[in-house]
């Protein structure tokens, strides 16, 4: 269940159909939340988080410069400021305390599935407008925000994933989320009308949307395979 992300967001989960239940549900995200998951599985998830990381903040800040107004250029620089100086951060934090530092982390060879992810929301913003930028950051930016209300309930003290947990459960990453709700809306009432599901652009968002989360599954499932 999302906090108030909008309502755009929740239109574009429903089109996405199951596909959206196989990322927020993932057999990683569930590893997770019962503390199942193989150390060494999350550890190679988090090298290739931070290179995903990197690569979203500058498809965040490609935004800047396809955004119609004040507004959203604000909205979207305040994302990158929060990936850079802040879920960023966690990733450094526990590889470090596993022996890797943070020049390991980015030079590290980037996953095929990695590679597929972060070209395909470039190509959404150097390619498309706005929209289509946007509707392909959407599933990780509040998909993550689900995922880390729902796990809340199940962190106790010794959990071993509190941490990354409490990060997208946490009052900062969901007013992000909610953030990123309000940018979404906006940007979709400005640019279809009142009534966007009736154009050809929200045809496309949709599309954006269904493909980048397919390939939030398929991350998740790189994730798995490092746990072998």
């Amino acid at each position: 269940m999302s906090g108030d992300y909008g309502t755009t967001f929740p239109r574009l989960r429903d089109a996405a159909g199951e596909v959206w239940q196989d990322y927020t549900h993932h057999a990683f995200v569930e590893g997770i939340r019962d503390g199942s998951l193989p150390r060494k599985a999350f550890l190679g998830y988090l090298v290739q988080d931070y290179i995903f990381l990197i690569h979203f903040s500058r498809a965040w800040a490609l935004a800047v410069t396809k955004a119609d107004t004040l507004d959203e250029m604000r909205a979207c620089a305040s994302s990158v400021d929060v990936l850079v100086n802040g879920e960023i951060s966690l990733h450094v934090k526990t590889c470090a305390a596993e022996g890797l530092s943070e020049q390991e982390l980015f030079t590290a060879a980037e996953h095929p599935a990695n590679l597929a992810y972060t070209r395909y929301v470039m190509d959404a913003g150097h390619s498309g407008n706005f929209l289509d930028l946007i509707a392909a950051l959407a599933p990780c930016v509040m998909g993550y925000g689900e995922i880390g209300a729902r796990l809340a309930a199940d962190v106790h003290a010794d959990h071993p994933y509190a941490d990354w947990i409490n990060t997208y459960a946490g009052d900062d990453y969901q007013q992000a989320c909610r953030n990123a709700g309000v940018l979404f809306d906006g940007a979709v009432a400005r640019r279809l009308g009142d009534s966007p599901e009736t154009t050809p652009g929200w045809e496309r968002i949709s599309q954006r949307f269904t493909t980048a989360t397919r390939l939030e599954v398929a991350f998740w499932d790189m994730g798995l395979s490092f746990g072998d």
